[in-house]
């Protein structure tokens, strides 16, 4: 570990126009020393060459890595088990730091025993003028990422700066390739890491036509069972931190747990919608898990099958909020 160092990471697949904006951003903070690792995740088109053109332009700062297409989960991983640093960063490849992110939240973390500093963090689509408006809850002061942790992500990835001995202790990244990130969140947050904040607006999140790579879940079994997975471990880290049914944060995740075993019927998934429905009712606790309408689905799965449960559910679902 080199004292002071800031790491990035940055994970990339076929973005060779956007993956020089991001590291721009990351050569231009104010902030040293500083590391960029990018790890090229079996892209096809011109990004070999960009993260090629890139490296030789800033030796002294870019490593390049490539793997066979693995997903982003995959390729953070790649890329944190070169890091040198005492921090760390990690940026999707369309997104934009601020120049004094590293700046601010290295001497947040210094001067605090917080294990990752966040701040405010906007987001707007590509030729969108952006508003100073933090997106989920990066504009609000909190100690601990659980309990609200268990109903959204507080932040996107690009926006928290963390210490290395909190990423070690965290550990490798799950090979998912959908909400890899809030799982990776949620075993920081069973550790009970401390949080810190600035005011100060650090990051920008961008969308654009090609989309991210969490996108498409529904219509993608892969990915669906990424996020089946994703749910069931962040789950178990809630439980573990000691969150109990009787907690209003876990009863909505018991509902998006219900919610997630319906939509796996429509992905074909049964062995995933059987067991999201399990942990949901061990979600709900005792008396919740007696409900009708847990005894109802658990009857209808039994005489048509989980998947066509899922479909009947949701097709339900789809009608009643039109009406």
């Amino acid at each position: 570990m080199i004292p002071g160092l800031v790491s990035t990471i940055i994970p990339v697949h076929n973005r060779p126009d956007l993956l020089p904006e991001a590291v721009s951003s990351v050569l231009a903070q104010t902030h040293r020393p500083i590391e960029i690792i990018v790890v090229d995740d079996g892209s096809t088109d011109r990004t070999p060459e960009v993260c090629g053109t890139l490296r030789a332009q800033a030796p002294d700062f870019i490593r390049v890595i490539r793997i066979d297409q693995a997903g982003p989960g995959a390729a953070r991983e790649a890329g944190r088990a070169l890091l040198r640093g005492e921090f760390v960063q990690y940026l999707d490849s369309d997104d934009l730091i601020h120049p004094r992110k590293f700046e601010w939240q290295v001497a947040l973390l210094r001067s605090t025993e917080a294990g990752i500093a966040y701040g405010p963090t906007r987001e707007y689509g590509l030729g969108e003028t952006p508003e100073d408006r933090p997106v989920a809850r990066t504009g609000e002061v909190l100690g601990s990422l659980f309990p609200d942790l268990l109903g959204a992500r507080v932040w996107y990835t690009l926006t928290p700066l963390w210490r290395r001995t909190v990423v070690d202790a965290v550990g490798p990244w799950a090979p998912l390739w959908q909400e890899e990130d809030w799982e990776y969140d949620a075993r920081a947050a069973a550790l009970g890491t401390r949080l810190a904040w600035r005011p100060e607006l650090v990051a920008d999140a961008r969308h654009h036509p090609g989309g991210r790579a969490s996108g498409g879940f529904l219509v993608d079994p892969k990915r669906m069972r990424s996020r089946c997975e994703a749910h069931r471990l962040i789950y178990r880290h809630a439980r573990r931190f000691g969150i109990e049914p009787e907690d209003p944060h876990m009863q909505r995740y018991a509902r998006e747990l219900f919610l997630l075993a319906r939509q796996c019927g429509v992905a074909g998934l049964g062995d995933e919608a059987r067991m999201l429905f399990e942990l949901a009712r061990e979600a709900s606790g005792p008396s919740r898990a007696r409900g009708l309408d847990f005894r109802l689905y658990s009857l209808a799965a039994g005489l048509v099958g989980w998947v066509t449960a899922g479909r009947v559910a949701c097709w339900t679902d789809r009608f009643r909020t039109a009406r």
